[in-house]
């Protein structure tokens, strides 16, 4: 595998920051995240296309660009791959095509061969998709034991709209999917939150989908507030410092949930997941050297056992995490380069959501407020 990235900050020019030694016609697969200024303008998405003509180009807007150890805003992190025993295949849809997100998973898992495929990877709109139906749908398309991994497209912390597109200029509501096959690719992948929990379990016992309506009975968003303190005035911006972990009766997992919206009216919490009826949810707070650490455990989650570091690691981490780290933010980086080294290509973006199996857990499910790292070596 050769991994060719290149850097292109708002107002300035493209810089190469680690060469593929291959010309760029070679490429088979190019990602590019970037904020949703830049990618708006068609001339970024044709000069990636002109620049390598026969990749497939996914292209993203997030809440941060990850390139090496940087963590910038309004720029456009490139990576170009090339796989020398590798095939891949893409498919794209969008969920307005269809009657929802659990259909669009669905349709898009039937739009590829699943014969030898070992990892699915999957960027999504982070506001007009449900995150959760759209993982439901791919887990129950695929055969067992196919690793999916991925993320919710981001917007920074102004949630107005996100951008995908596949081999065209990205726009709302798409779903791409990246397939790969073969038996000299290993796909590992790590996925760890580092949030403290406080407060008392409470049963949801009210919601519907992604809205929280009650938690013991008595509205979610009044027991919110009233843990919050003064944060609550701040809501739904504060909610990003506060997420909710939410755990099956009997499982000894939980997943994390961040909070999207209010509606005062009906004293009810939006989420970036969906908050199933009958589980129990907690209250989380920031712990900065838990964050850091656990960024670190998802590195060394993905890189156990392995017999060499990977060639490509895509981090895919929350727009929350980056909120809370703030001038920080790079630490997170910088713990996961010291545990692959120096010649591990490393990408990513902050998100609306990460799409991952839980750590020791094979179920893939929508997480919220993790670092969610997928790594990729050609043996």
């Amino acid at each position: 595998m050769k991994v060719e990235q290149c850097l292109y900050p708002n107002g300035g020019k493209w810089t190469t920051i680690r060469g593929g030694d291959v010309g760029p016609a070679k490429y088979q697969l190019v990602h590019a995240f970037g904020s949703t200024h830049l990618l708006s303008d068609p001339a970024i998405f044709n000069h990636i296309r002109d620049r390598y003509p026969n990749a497939q180009v996914v292209i993203n807007s997030t809440a941060g660009e990850i390139i090496d150890t940087q963590v910038n805003d309004d720029s456009i992190a490139l990576t170009a791959i090339y796989f020398e025993k590798t095939a891949i295949a893409t498919a794209c849809i969008n969920v307005a095509a269809v009657s929802g997100s659990f259909e669009a998973g669905v349709v898009l898992a039937g739009k590829i061969d699943h014969a030898g495929l070992v990892n699915v990877l999957v960027i999504s709109d982070g506001q007009m998709v449900n995150g959760s139906d759209l993982v439901s749908g791919l887990q129950q398309s695929f055969p067992p034991g196919t690793i999916i991994t991925g993320g919710l497209a981001g917007d920074g912390s102004r949630f107005e709209r996100t951008l995908v597109g596949l081999n065209e200029q990205p726009g709302e509501g798409n779903i791409v999917l990246v397939g790969f096959y073969g038996n000299d690719l290993r796909v590992t992948y790590g996925s760890v939150g580092g949030w403290d929990a406080f407060g008392p379990e409470r049963l949801i016992t009210r919601s519907e989908n992604n809205v929280l309506y009650e938690l013991d009975g008595k509205p979610a968003l009044e027991i919110y507030k009233m843990y919050l303190g003064d944060y609550a005035t701040e809501l739904p911006g504060s909610g990003l410092l506060f997420p909710l972990s939410i755990r099956t009766a009997g499982a000894s997992h939980s997943i994390v949930r961040t909070i999207l919206g209010v509606n005062e009216d009906e004293r009810s919490l939006t989420f970036a997941g969906n908050m199933p009826r009958g589980e129990y949810a907690q209250l989380m707070r920031a712990n900065f050297d838990r964050l850091i650490d656990g960024a670190s455990h998802a590195a060394a989650a993905s890189a156990q056992g392995a017999e060499q570091m990977p060639d490509l690691a895509i981090l895919i981490s929350c727009v929350g995490r980056k909120l809370v780290l703030d001038q920080r933010i790079e630490e997170e980086i910088e713990v996961v380069r010291a545990i692959y080294g120096d010649k591990t290509a490393i990408t990513g973006f902050y998100s609306y959501g990460e799409i991952s199996p839980s750590f020791n857990f094979m179920k893939c499910e929508l997480h919220n407020q993790t670092m969610t790292i997928t790594t990729f070596t050609e043996l």
